[in-house]
């Protein structure tokens, strides 16, 4: 009897990690030594991978998604970026690096086996996404870029002409903080959040649980790292990242889609429209979390992208 339970006890311990039954939550091992988290959504045949903002933000405010496409057929994949929610978060610098994360989402790929996807990208994960495209789109469907231009000096001018709507007393209040590295101070925070992103991030007052969940587990040390300490000051090592004059190697299908009332310039979505060949351009109402506060105009286009992909008509 004793040998039987010893027995019975010893099996779990016998199956590989493939084997292990957890719903659609599975981790993938990347660079050989570390574990990002991924969750499978829906069981279509359309197959998406999700690419969240930040850097350094989880993907916890993407969960709207369920919501609107499941029912269409799409079966999509929530993934950590590695140091963020989920996943392993390691102490290292050096790991914070657009080169890396572009590796990472190839390293995910493989690991769940997806081939003809779509990537979704929003924010930074937009900009990965088209680091990923301009590496790998043999193995797209389509790509989706949501709320992301595509160069950060175009981004900071239009983050200048956005402060440049402040009153005179708030943009001074904002340069004084600004030149002591004082961005955490509550009469700098007290502009940026209540005055600026209240606008341009997201219009919705309180915000979305899954938004104020995904703030919490917000890593800054790798947004402070890549992009700096807001979304209006850019000093990280992503700075200079610029990749307009490569838009048009884009070959795969691509809907370009941002809030008109967000922090991405209306007139380089268009023109980024204009340079990759088989692309659309939408533009919703909405902030850069457009998702949330032009919920349906948001999906309407995503999933109408889509349908027009899988018809061939794209």
């Amino acid at each position: 009897m004793k040998r039987l339970i010893a027995a019975a006890l010893a099996i779990p311990l016998m199956l590989s990690a493939a084997e292990v039954k957890t719903g659609g939550a599975r981790t993938i091992e990347v660079d050989g030594k570390y574990h990002v988290w991924t969750d499978r959504v829906g069981s279509g045949p359309i197959k998406m991978l999700t690419l969240h903002g930040g850097p350094g933000f989880p993907h916890d405010y993407l969960e709207c998604f369920e919501d609107f496409l499941p029912q269409h057929g799409v079966q999509f994949y929530y993934y950590d970026q590695l140091g963020v929610g989920n996943s392993d978060q390691p102490d290292d610098v050096a790991l914070w690096t657009v080169d890396r994360y572009r590796n990472e989402v190839e390293q995910v790929r493989k690991g769940l086996g997806l081939n003809k996807f779509y990537l979704f990208g929003h924010s930074w994960g937009g900009m990965l996404g088209i680091e990923y495209a301009l590496a790998h789109q043999d193995h797209l469907k389509a790509l989706i870029i949501s709320d992301m231009t595509a160069g950060i000096p175009a981004y900071e001018a239009y983050a200048q002409k956005l402060l440049a709507e402040l009153s005179e007393e708030d943009r001074k209040t904002l340069a004084k903080y600004a030149a002591a590295g004082n961005f955490e101070a509550p009469e700098y925070q007290q502009i940026m959040i209540g005055k600026v992103y209240a606008e341009h991030l997201v219009r919705l007052n309180p915000w979305p649980e899954p938004l104020e969940r995904a703030f919490k587990k917000f890593n800054a040390k790798i947004y402070n790292t890549m992009q700096g300490p807001n979304e209006f000051v850019i000093t990280g090592n992503f700075k200079n990242w610029d990749r307009f004059a490569d838009l048009p190697k884009i070959k795969v299908p691509t809907l370009i889609i941002a809030g008109e009332k967000g922090t991405m310039n209306p007139d380089d979505i268009r023109r980024m429209g204009k340079l990759i060949p088989r692309s659309r351009v939408v533009l919703t109402k909405g902030s850069h979390l457009e998702m949330y506060d032009d919920q349906e105009n948001y999906f309407r286009a995503i999933v109408k992208f889509i349908k027009d992909v899988e018809a061939g008509k794209i």
